[in-house]
């Protein structure tokens, strides 16, 4: 992606250098890539992971170590973070003008071990997160080296730019009302049948970020539209659970499977269109 040189966001919150914010070890490691792949590209669901780690934990206690200072990298990762933050808020906010709407533009917040937030705390394993409750990205930027290493993801800096984009795509469905909505239909539910609703909401995000990238092709390389897909079929449900325990379950899947979600951020990409976004319609 080409970004060097290009206006950088001011609504990233920094925290990577932050002494005592410290790197959670947690169960020996084991308990933290479980949680890891429930989690990833958690959406909403980052609420959820503090007390599922609480239980975990049984009283083992968390040890702490003081975050280490910014390499050149890490201040290099960081702005490039910052400029795709900014192409999601030019972006987004041209998209809502157009359809009569004020977009609000959210934080991301950059974080090394733990994090506390809105939605309670949390930890590197859960994966980038997006939080309404202080309408926040959370993201540790050491999760791109998880997605390359044990997902089989092929990395590279749009893969990056994918996820933010998908996690702004939580934020827009909060403005728009969509998330507070599917909450509410998921109330007296089967498991079976909240999870398909979980996964239109995930799915739904997967195409906004594909519209983002639609309108953002002038900023593309060679390349980028193969490293975003490569990380959305890392990530799908069918994926992760036949590397974790050798089998799939449909009826617990929560994010999609990883033909679901490139089919989804191609639909964006190839649309450009909100009102295209018909997961919901269409997972049931």
């Amino acid at each position: 992606m080409k970004w060097q040189g290009r206006r950088q966001s001011d609504n990233v919150e920094d925290r990577r250098s932050i002494s005592g914010g410290g790197k959670a070890i947690i169960g020996g490691g084991v308990i933290g890539i479980i949680v890891l792949l429930l989690n990833v590209f958690g959406g909403e669901t980052g609420q959820q992971i503090a007390p599922i780690l609480e239980q975990m934990q049984g009283g083992q206690g968390q040890q702490t170590e003081a975050a280490a200072p910014l390499s050149k990298e890490d201040e290099e990762m960081g702005n490039f973070v910052r400029v795709v933050l900014a192409d999601n808020e030019d972006i987004w906010s041209k998209v809502f003008a157009e359809n009569g709407m004020t977009y609000e533009k959210p934080k991301l917040v950059l974080f090394k071990g733990s994090v506390q937030t809105a939605c309670g705390g949390a930890s590197s394993a859960s994966g980038p997160f997006y939080c309404p409750g202080d309408r926040k990205v959370y993201m540790d930027l050491g999760f791109f080296e998880e997605l390359k290493s044990k997902f089989g993801a092929k990395g590279g800096d749009f893969a990056i730019a994918y996820v933010i984009a998908h996690e702004i795509g939580h934020h827009i469905q909060t403005l728009l009302g969509t998330s507070a909505k599917m909450r509410q239909e998921q109330q007296g539910k089967s498991e079976a049948e909240a999870n398909k609703l979980s996964v239109a909401l995930e799915l739904q995000a997967d195409f906004y970020a594909g519209v983002w990238a639609h309108y953002n092709q002038e900023n593309l390389d060679v390349g980028d539209i193969e490293e975003a897909l490569s990380a959305a079929n890392a990530v799908g449900d069918d994926a992760i659970q036949s590397k974790m325990q050798g089998h799939v379950v449909p009826d617990s899947f929560t994010h999609g499977t990883s033909e679901q979600r490139m089919y989804w951020f191609k639909k964006g990409y190839k649309t450009g269109d909100i009102k295209q976004g018909t997961t919901f319609e269409e997972i049931r």
